[in-house]
C-alpha cells in the first residue's frame, strides 16, 4: 500500500537530488574532469556496449496505491494477484482484477488484464497486409488483453476537476524530471511501438437519480395496484350480490359497509408490503445511459512513413485540403498518426431501461488513418495552474496549453446493421446525460461562450469517412411514452453507402419509408425509393472562413483583449456559425439493373398519424433540471432546428407512382403516375422574439421563397374495387381503374415575397410578375358517374373526418353562450397609429356612369315621362351593359400591390358523360389563365378591409358532342380531340383530302377524334364529333373583402377623415356601396346547335353530373331541418347542450373503442407465423365493422345537433341585436351573369338540317344578397327572337319583340323578386314582378310538333289535360284572395304533401302530376315531418305584379283545323297579394286567368265583335246607359257562343289553347 502526494514527492526528490550532489562533491577532488567524459561518451547510443539482459519475475497478491492531486482530491488504483515477468526483452503482466477509483468512487473496473511487450508479432505482419502504403514491416508490440471493461460515473459526480488535478500534476512532474534534458539536444525519437487490443466486453455507464428511479418504480406499482385492487372490488361485489340474493332483505347494510371498509384496509397493507419487497427480488434500476461493447479488436499501426512532425503535418494537409494551412507553418505540442483496424461485433447503446436501444450496430469493421494533433499554444494561450507544495516550495505555477486535441481521419467501415431509435419522449433523459458529460471534461478557461455540439464537431474533426452498410434502420418514435415499441416510423436503407467529408454528406441506396403502428395499417410502406442518391449539403454562414479552424486562438483570462463597451469578448467569433443552410437533394435517375419504380402509398388512417406524428415531433420540450433548485444556472442550449436559415430541397426522379386510398374497408382511392420530374423548393426560417418580461423561447417562423416543379406525362386514375373489406386485410387485387385527368406537362414556379416598395418598383417595368405561377399544357379531364361517385365518396370520407375531429374537440361549444341582457355595442372605429405615411388608398369606384347633377334627375323624369306608352326599360346611361358590372369594374382598379396567382392551361379539354344516355360532350379551351391580386387596403366607410380579386379568362372554348349513341364496346375508350383542333385557330394551308373535307371552325361542323393521344387520328379510326358550341370567349370575376390584413400594409394606410358635421346628403345615384364580395361572369358571344340526342345527352350531364346530389347528402340536409324544427318549438333550446356533451361522450367511447380492437387485431396477426385463418380474428374483425358503423351514426348525428344548435343561437343573437338597435341595411354578396349574344340551332337527327333557331341578346342575371338576409334577384333580357328553320314553313318567325329596335338601351323581358328570409322554413316572396314587351307570335302545327318532339321526345301529344271546371273548384281567380290559401291544395288534410315541383314539371304534365301530390306516404311520419314537408314545398308571396302584354297571334294548323292570322290580344295585368303558394299553384292561377281573357278575346275576334271602348263614333251618340247595355247583350252572347263552340265542334279539330275535346 502506498500514498503519494506532490509534497512528499518533493522531499523524495530533495534528498535524492541532494545526495547526488553531495557524491559529485567527493568524487570531483579524487577524478578531476572525470563526470565530463562519461557524459561524452554515453550520449552516443550506438558507441554504448550491449546491455545485459535481467530476467525478473515479480508476485504481488494486493497493490494499492493512493496518488492525493490535491487536497481534497485523489485517484486510488487497486490491483489483485498481480503478477509480472520480464524474459529476453520482452514483458508480460497479468492481474485478474484492477479497480482504478476517483474521490473514493470505482469509476474503472479491469478484469482478466494481460499485457505484454514483444519485440514483434506474426499476428500483426497480417495485420499490415491490408495496408500497401506502410513501410516498416515489423515493430515492437504492446498487446492488452482484458476479459471487461466497465466504466461507471456515479450521478452528477464532477470527474473533470479530478482529472484536471491529476493531469496537471503530470505536467509538473515532467517538466520537474525532464528540464534537464530539455537544454540538451533534440535527438529524434525512436518508432512507437504497435497496439494490439482485445477486449471481450466492455461497458460505460452513468447512473441515474435514486430519487427519479424510485419515483418511476413507484408509479408503476401504483398502475399495477389500481388494476388489482378493482379485481378484488369485483370479486367482492359478486359475493355480496350471492349475499343478497341468498338472505335478501335480512342482510344487514352495516355489514356491508364492514365488508368494503375491510377491504379498503387490506388493499393499503397490500400496496404498503409490495412497497416493501419491491427490490427483495429485483435489483434497483440505476444505469441512465449504457453503452457496451462486445467482441472489441482493436489494432494502431505505426509507421516511419508518418512518423515524425514533418510526415505528421503532410498528412494533415492531405486529410484536410478544405482548410486554409497557416502560412507561418504550425507548432504542434502533440502529433501522432495510425493505422487503425476495428473489429466490432456489437455496439449497443441504451438509454435506462427503455425498450428500444438507441443505437445497436453489428458487426463493424473499419480500416483508416487517425491523426491527433494539439497545437502548441502562444503565451496569450497557456493557462496557469497552482500546486500546493506547502512549506518550504510554497506554491508551484504549471503552465497548460489551451488549445484543444484536434482528430483528423479517413476511415472505411462495413457494418452488417446499423439501428438508431430516436423519439421527442427520450429528450428529457438525453438532456441528463448531456449534463452528466459534461462533467467529464472541465470547460475551457477563455471566457468566451462556449461552442455548441455541432461547431465544436467542426473544430475538432476532420477528414472523409466511408460506411458500407447492408442494413440500416432509423425509428423515430411517434408517441410520448418514451417505453412505447409499436408507434414509430422505420426508415430502412439497404445497401447504403454513406460518404461523410467536410459540409456534405451522401447516402445511396434503397430506401424504404414505413409506419409501424399497431394496427392493421402496419408495415404501411407509404414510400418506395429505390437506388437512391440523397445529398446533404451544409453551407455554414461564419464571419470568416467556415474551415478555417487553425486560426481559432484560445486566450487566459488574463491575457483578454480590449473590446468595445457592450461586447462581449468571443475567441471563435470569425469560426462560431451564425447560420446553417442545408440542401437536400434526391437523385432517382441513376440507372441500374432494378425494375422497381418510385411509389407513394398513401391511407387516410396514415395520414392522420402522420398529423400526431408532427405534432409529437415540433412540441416544444420543458427544461430538465434547470434552475436555482437544481444548482445548474448555465443558460439553455440552442437547438439544432432554430439554428437553420434557409432549408432548400431538390427531387430528380425518372418516373413517380403514388396511390391513395380512404382505407380497408372503403377500397377507394387515387393513383397518380408521372413520368419525369424535377422539384424544387427554399424555405427560410426566422425566429421571432415573444413580448413580455418573461424570459420565452423564439417562435419560429418558416416561409417558403421558392419552388420550382417540372412533371412531365401525369395520369391521374380513380379507383375503387368491387368487393368491401377482405378477411384477410388486404387490399382487393382486382381494382377498377377509371380516368379523370392526364397531362403532358406542368411547371409550377413560386418566388420569393418583396416588401412593397420592392415589388412597386420592379413591377412596374415587369407586370407579368406572379408570386405563384402554374402552367398545364394538354390537360384531358373525364368526368362520368363513376368519377363521381368515387369522387364523392372519397370526399365523403374527408369530410367525416374533419367533422369528427372538429365536433370531438374542446372547441365545439365554445363561444355559443348568449347573454340577452348585455346592450349591443357597435364597433367603434379604431385610428391607427402610423407616421407620415404615403397618400391615403380611395376605395375602388364600383359605378362608372357619368356623374350627373340636378339637372340629371330632371333630364331622367322627364324621358320617363316621355316613354309611359311604350313598353321597354330603359337603363340609366347609354353605356354597354358588361361596363356597367360591378365586378369588372372592382376588377380594373389599379391599386394592386400583389399579384399572387396565376394559372395558365394551354390545349385543355375535359369529356363528360351522364348515367341516362351515351355518348359524351368534349369541353375545349385554347387559353386559360386565372389570376389573383391583392390590393391595398382601404377604408370602406369606417372599416379597413383587405381586396383579392380573382380572375378567369377563357379563350377558345369550344363544346363537341357526339351526333348519335356510342356502340358499347367503346364505352371504356375515352374519345380526345387533336390539338389542332384546340388550339388557336390560324391560317393553315388545306394539303390532304381530311383537312378538305372538315367544316373549319363552324358550328356544327364535324371533327375527328383519337383514343390514343400519342397517335394521330388517322392511324385508329375513331369516331367523329359535332361543333355544337364553336369558338367563344368567356370571362369570370370575384371579388372578396376580409379584415386580415398585413399589420406592415396596416400602418402605412391613413385613417379616414372624420367629419363633425355632416349636413351634405348624398345622392342616391352616387351613392356608394362599399365592399361587396361579386362574382360575375360574362359570355360575349354564343353559337349553338344541337340535335335531340345530344340536347338530352346535355341535360343528362346537367342533371347527374353538375346538378347531383348525393342520396346520403339529401337524406342528411332532411335530419337537419327536422333538427332545426325540434329546436324551434322547443321551450328551452339549452337542454340540448347536456345532450350534446353526452353524445361526445358516447361517439369518444367509440373511437377508444375502435382502437383497443385494432390493436389486438395486430397482435392477433403478429403471433400467426403463417397466413392461416383465425376465429378471433374474423370475430373481431365484424365488431370493428359493426363500431365503424355505430361510429358514423352518432357522428353524423352530433355533427347535426352541434350546427343546428349553433345556427340557432347564433339567429337568436341576431334578432336581438336586431331588436336593440336599427342599423342601415347594405348589401353583402353580389353575384352577375351576363351573355351578350347567344344563337341556339335546333337541328335534326342528323346535325344539319334545322328546325328553329333562338336568338337572344344582352341577357343579364344578378342576385343582391343584404346584411339583412334579404336578397333581390333581376333578370333582364335585351331581345329574344325564335325563327323557323323548317320547309315551306309559312311564319319564318316564330317569335320576337313587336318592336323591331334592338338599341343596347331597351329591354324585352325583365323579372324582380325580392325574397325575405325563411319564416318557419317557408320561403318568403317580398315582391315578384315580371315585365315583358308586346310579342308577336306565329306558329304552326307542324312547328310545334317538331319542338315538341325536339324537347319532350317519345311523349304522346294526344295526352288528355285537366278541364276548366277542375281548375276552377281548386284555384283562386284573381287578384285579392276570397279563399284561404289551404283551399288551393286538395282538401284531404291526411294526404302528405311531397317535395316542390318546379313551374315546368307543373304546366307540361297534366293531372297526373298534381295527383302525385296526393299519394300515400311510404311510412309514417310525425308533426315534424309534415311542417318540414309543407315549409319545404310552399312560399310565402307578398305582392305579384305581371303588367299586360299585347300580343299578335298568328297560327297555321293542320288541313282541318282553324287558322287564324294577325290576332290582337293582350294578357291581363294580375296582381296577386299575401298568398302563400306553391309554385304549381301559382303558375296554374297565371294559366287560369291569362286563358279566362285571352279565350274571351279570341272569341270576339273570331265574330267580330268589337268592345264597347272600341266604337267612337257611337259612343259620342248613345248615353251611358246604352253603353252599359249593350257591353252586357254581347258579354252574353259571348258567353252563349263560348258554350255552344265548346260542345258543337268536331272532336278531331284542336285549339291554339288545349288538346282535343
Amino acid at each position: 500500500m502506498v500514498l503519494w502526494s506532490p509534497p512528499d514527492h518533493m522531499y523524495l526528490y530533495q534528498h535524492v537530488l541532494a545526495t547526488l550532489q553531495c557524491r559529485d562533491l567527493l568524487r570531483a577532488p579524487v577524478e578531476p574532469g572525470a563526470p565530463a567524459e562519461p557524459a561524452l561518451e554515453v550520449s552516443p547510443r550506438e558507441a554504448a556496449p550491449p546491455k545485459r539482459l535481467l530476467n525478473l519475475t515479480l508476485e504481488v497478491s494486493t497493490a494499492k496505491l493512493t496518488t492525493f492531486v490535491a487536497e481534497d482530491k485523489f485517484i486510488t488504483l487497486v490491483a489483485e494477484s498481480v503478477s509480472l515477468s520480464r524474459h529476453a526483452g520482452s514483458l508480460q503482466v497479468y492481474c485478474p482484477e484492477l479497480v482504478a477509483g476517483f474521490d473514493g468512487n470505482s469509476i474503472f473496473n479491469f478484469k482478466e488484464v494481460e499485457v505484454q511487450l514483444l519485440s514483434e508479432l506474426e499476428e500483426m505482419i497480417l495485420h499490415r497486409n491490408p495496408f500497401p502504403s506502410l513501410e516498416t514491416l515489423r515493430n515492437r508490440v504492446w498487446l492488452f488483453s482484458l476479459g471487461s471493461v466497465s466504466v461507471e460515473f456515479p450521478y452528477q459526480y464532477d470527474f473533470s476537476r479530478t482529472l484536471d488535478e491529476a493531469v496537471g500534476v503530470q505536467k509538473w512532474l515532467k517538466g520537474l524530471h525532464r528540464g534537464a534534458r530539455a537544454k540538451a539536444a533534440p535527438s529524434p525519437a525512436p518508432l512507437p511501438p504497435d497496439l494490439l487490443i482485445k477486449v471481450q466486453h466492455f461497458s460505460w455507464v452513468f447512473l441515474d437519480d435514486i430519487f427519479e428511479v424510485k419515483l418511476r418504480d413507484n408509479y408503476e406499482l401504483m398502475k399495477d395496484e389500481s388494476k388489482e385492487s378493482a379485481k378484488r372490488l369485483q370479486l367482492l361485489d359478486a359475493k355480496v350480490a350471492a349475499l343478497r340474493k341468498q338472505h335478501g332483505e335480512l342482510l344487514p347494510a352495516r355489514k356491508i359497509e364492514e365488508l368494503y371498509a375491510s377491504l379498503e384496509r387490506k388493499n393499503i397493507e397490500i400496496y404498503i408490503q409490495r412497497s416493501r419487497r419491491l427490490y427483495g427480488n429485483t435489483p434497483m434500476r440505476r444505469a441512465l445511459l449504457t453503452w457496451s461493447l462486445a467482441g472489441l479488436e482493436l489494432v494502431a499501426l505505426a509507421d516511419a512513413s508518418f512518423h515524425g512532425p514533418e510526415q505528421v503535418l503532410k498528412q494533415i494537409r492531405e486529410l484536410d485540403p478544405s482548410s486554409p494551412f497557416p502560412s507561418e507553418g504550425l507548432e504542434l505540442s502533440i502529433q501522432w498518426c495510425r493505422m487503425l483496424k476495428c473489429n466490432v461485433k456489437t455496439f449497443l447503446v441504451r438509454i435506462r431501461d427503455y425498450p428500444r436501444y438507441l443505437f445497436e450496430i453489428r458487426d463493424w469493421r473499419l480500416l483508416g488513418r487517425l491523426v491527433g494533433t494539439e497545437q502548441s499554444g502562444q503565451a496569450c494561450s497557456r493557462r496557469r495552474q497552482t500546486l500546493h507544495l506547502g512549506l518550504p516550495w510554497g506554491d508551484v505555477v504549471v503552465e497548460r496549453n489551451m488549445p484543444p486535441l484536434k482528430f483528423y481521419h479517413d476511415f472505411r467501415s462495413e457494418v452488417f446493421q446499423y439501428t438508431v431509435v430516436w423519439g421527442p419522449c427520450w429528450d428529457p433523459a438525453w438532456t441528463l446525460i448531456g449534463q452528466s458529460v459534461d462533467l467529464l471534461t472541465k470547460p475551457s478557461a477563455d471566457p468566451s461562450a462556449p461552442l455548441p455540439w455541432w461547431d465544436k464537431s467542426r473544430l475538432l474533426f476532420h477528414g472523409d469517412w466511408h460506411m458500407d452498410i447492408e442494413q440500416a434502420n432509423l425509428h423515430q418514435l411517434a408517441t410520448e411514452d418514451p417505453y412505447n415499441t409499436t408507434e414509430n416510423m422505420h426508415w430502412e436503407w439497404s445497401h447504403l453507402f454513406f460518404h461523410w467529408k467536410p459540409g456534405q454528406f451522401v447516402f445511396k441506396g434503397d430506401l424504404d419509408v414505413n409506419v409501424r403502428t399497431a394496427s392493421k395499417y402496419d408495415d404501411c410502406c407509404f414510400l418506395h425509393l429505390p437506388d437512391l442518391c440523397m445529398t446533404l449539403d451544409l453551407q455554414w454562414l461564419c464571419h470568416g472562413n467556415p474551415h478555417d479552424h487553425h486560426s481559432v486562438i484560445l486566450r487566459a483570462p488574463e491575457f483578454l483583449p480590449e473590446v468595445s463597451l457592450g461586447q462581449l469578448h468571443d475567441s471563435y467569433r470569425a469560426f462560431r456559425s451564425e447560420n446553417l443552410n442545408l440542401s437536400i437533394k434526391m437523385d432517382l435517375t441513376r440507372h441500374s439493373g432494378t425494375m422497381s419504380q418510385p411509389r407513394i402509398l398513401l391511407y387516410s388512417s396514415t395520414l392522420r398519424w402522420m398529423q400526431n406524428f408532427w405534432a409529437t415531433w415540433t412540441s416544444v420540450t420543458r427544461p430538465i433540471c434547470r434552475g436555482k433548485l437544481f444548482n445548474n444556472m448555465k443558460p439553455g442550449k440552442k437547438k439544432l432546428g432554430q439554428h437553420y436559415k434557409q432549408l432548400s430541397y431538390t427531387a430528380l426522379f425518372p418516373q413517380l407512382q403514388v396511390h391513395y386510398w380512404a382505407s380497408f374497408a372503403q377500397q377507394r382511392g387515387i393513383q397518380v403516375e408521372c413520368s419525369q420530374g424535377h422539384v424544387f423548393t427554399r424555405g427560410t426560417q426566422r425566429l421571432i422574439p415573444q413580448a413580455g418580461t418573461v424570459m420565452r423561447r423564439l417562435i419560429s417562423e418558416w416561409s417558403v421563397t421558392q419552388m420550382v416543379s417540372d412533371l412531365s406525362q401525369v395520369t391521374v386514375h380513380l379507383m375503387a374495387s368491387p368487393s368491401d373489406e377482405s378477411s384477410d386485410h388486404r387490399l382487393d387485387l382486382l381494382v377498377t381503374k377509371t380516368h379523370l385527368l392526364s397531362l403532358s406537362s406542368l411547371t409550377y414556379q413560386r418566388h420569393s415575397n418583396r416588401t412593397v416598395e420592392e415589388e412597386l418598383s420592379s413591377r412596374d417595368g415587369d407586370p407579368a410578375f406572379h408570386t405563384h405561377q402554374l402552367h398545364l399544357v394538354d390537360l384531358r379531364a373525364s368526368w362520368t358517374t363513376t368519377n363521381r361517385d368515387i369522387a364523392f365518396g372519397l370526399y365523403d370520407g374527408y369530410k367525416k373526418a374533419a367533422v369528427l375531429k372538429r365536433n370531438l374537440s374542446t372547441e365545439a361549444l365554445k363561444g355559443l353562450k348568449i347573454d340577452p341582457q348585455l346592450p349591443a355595442k357597435k364597433p367603434k372605429r379604431g385610428v391607427l397609429p402610423s407616421p407620415p405615411a404615403p397618400p391615403r388608398v380611395n376605395p375602388p369606384s364600383l359605378s362608372k356612369g357619368p356623374e350627373k347633377g340636378s339637372s340629371g334627375g330632371a333630364h331622367m323624369l322627364r324621358k320617363l315621362i316621355e316613354e309611359t306608352d311604350k313598353f321597354v326599360v330603359f337603363t340609366e346611361d347609354e353605356s354597354g351593359v358588361s361596363e356597367q358590372l360591378c365586378g369588372i369594374a372592382a376588377c380594373q382598379t389599379d391599386d394592386i400591390f400583389n399579384r399572387n396567382c396565376l394559372i395558365e392551361l394551354v390545349n385543355c379539354q375535359m369529356v363528360l358523360r351522364g348515367a341516362e344516355t351515351e355518348g359524351c360532350v368534349i369541353v375545349s379551351a385554347a387559353k386559360a389563365q386565372l389570376l389573383q391580386c391583392q390590393h391595398h387596403p382601404a377604408w370602406y366607410g369606417d372599416t379597413l378591409k383587405q381586396k383579392t380579386s380573382w380572375t378567369c379568362l377563357l379563350d377558345g372554348m369550344q363544346y363537341f358532342a357526339t351526333t348519335e349513341s356510342s356502340p358499347a364496346e367503346r364505352d371504356d375508350r375515352q374519345l380526345w380531340l387533336e390539338v389542332k383542333n384546340i388550339e388557336e385557330h390560324r391560317e393553315r394551308t388545306l394539303d390532304s383530302v381530311q383537312e378538305l373535307m372538315e367544316s373549319g371552325q363552324a358550328v356544327g361542323g364535324m371533327v375527328s377524334t383519337t383514343t390514343d393521344w400519342n397517335q394521330p387520328a388517322e392511324a385508329q379510326q375513331a369516331q367523329q364529333v359535332q361543333r355544337i358550341i364553336s369558338r367563344c370567349s368567356c370571362r369570370m370575376y370575384y371579388i372578396s373583402y376580409s379584415h386580415d390584413i398585413d399589420p406592415e400594409l396596416a400602418t402605412q394606410i391613413k385613417p379616414p377623415e372624420v367629419h363633425e358635421q355632416q349636413e351634405e346628403k348624398e345622392d342616391l345615384l352616387k351613392k356608394q356601396e362599399g365592399a361587396v364580395d361579386t362574382f360575375t361572369l360574362i359570355h360575349h358571344e354564343l353559337e349553338i346547335s344541337t340535335n335531340p340526342a345530344q340536347y338530352a345527352m346535355i341535360l343528362d350531364i346537367v342533371n347527374n353530373l353538375l346538378l347531383h346530389v348525393e342520396p346520403k347528402r339529401k337524406e342528411h340536409s332532411e335530419k337537419k331541418q327536422r333538427v332545426r324544427f325540434q329546436l324551434e318549438i322547443s321551450s328551452n333550446p339549452e337542454e340540448q347542450r347536456s345532450s350534446i356533451l353526452h353524445l361526445q361522450e358516447a361517439v369518444r367511447q367509440h373511437v377508444a373503442q375502435i382502437r383497443q380492437l385494432e390493436k389486438q387485431m395486430y397482435s392477433i396477426m403478429k403471433s400467426l407465423q403463417d397466413d392461416s385463418k383465425n376465429e378471433n380474428l374474423l370475430d373481431l374483425n365484424q365488431k370493428l365493422s359493426q363500431e365503424k358503423a355505430d361510429l358514423q351514426l352518432e357522428s353524423e348525428e352530433l355533427n347535426i345537433l352541434i350546427r343546428c344548435f349553433k345556427d340557432f343561437q347564433l339567429q337568436r343573437a341576431n334578432k336581438m341585436e336586431l331588436r336593440k338597435q336599427q342599423e342601415d341595411v347594405s348589401v353583402a354578396r353580389r353575384t352577375e351573369f351576363y351573355f351578350a349574344q347567344a344563337r341556339w340551332r335546333l337541328t335534326e337527327e342528323d346535325g344539319q338540317l334545322g328546325i328553329a333557331e333562338l336568338e337572344l341578346q344582352r341577357f343579364l342575371y344578378s342576385k343582391v344578397n343584404k346584411s339583412d338576409d334579404t336578397a333581390e334577384h333581376l333578370l333582364e333580357l335585351g331581345w329574344f327572337t325564335m325563327n323557323n328553320l323548317l320547309p315551306n314553313a309559312v311564319y319564318k318567325v316564330v317569335l320576337r319583340p313587336q318592336s323591331s329596335c334592338q338599341s343596347g338601351r331597351q329591354l324585352a323581358l325583365r323579372l324582380f323578386s325580392k325574397v325575405r328570409p325563411p319564416v318557419g322554413g317557408i320561403s318568403i316572396k317580398e315582391h315578384f314582378e315580371v315585365n315583358v314587351v308586346p310579342l308577336t307570335i306565329q306558329l304552326t302545327h307542324q312547328f310545334f310538333h317538331r319542338m315538341m318532339g325536339f324537347f319532350f321526345p317519345g311523349r304522346s301529344m294526344e295526352d288528355e289535360e285537366v278541364g276548366d271546371e277542375e281548375d276552377k273548384s281548386k284555384l283562386v281567380t284573381t287578384g285579392m284572395p276570397v279563399v284561404k290559401p289551404r283551399q288551393l291544395i286538395a282538401a284531404d288534410d291526411t294526404v302528405s304533401l311531397g317535395p316542390g315541383k318546379g313551374v315546368a314539371q307543373g304546366l307540361n304534365r297534366g293531372s297526373g302530376v298534381r295527383r302525385s301530390f296526393r299519394k300515400a306516404p311510404e311510412h309514417p311520419v310525425d308533426d315534424i315531418d309534415k311542417m318540414k314537408e309543407r315549409a319545404a314545398m310552399n312560399n310565402s308571396f307578398i305582392y305579384i305584379k305581371i303588367p299586360q302584354v299585347p300580343l299578335c297571334v298568328s297560327y297555321k294548323g293542320e288541313k282541318n283545323s282553324v287558322d287564324w292570322g294577325d290576332l290582337n290580344l293582350v294578357l291581363p295585368c294580375l296582381e296577386y297579394h299575401n298568398n302563400t303558394w306553391t309554385w304549381l299553384d301559382f303558375a296554374m292561377a297565371v294559366k287560369r286567368d291569362s286563358r279566362k281573357a285571352l279565350v274571351a278575346q279570341v272569341i270576339k275576334e273570331k265574330l267580330r265583335l268589337k268592345p264597347a271602348a272600341g266604337s267612337e263614333t257611337r259612343g259620342k251618340l248613345e248615353t251611358k246607359s246604352d253603353l252599359n247595355m249593350q257591353q252586357q247583350e254581347e258579354d252574353e252572347k259571348a258567353r252563349l257562343l263560348i258554350g255552344l263552340s265548346v260542345g258543337d265542334k268536331n272532336p278531331s279539330k284542336k285549339s291554339i289553347f288545349g288538346r282535343r275535346k
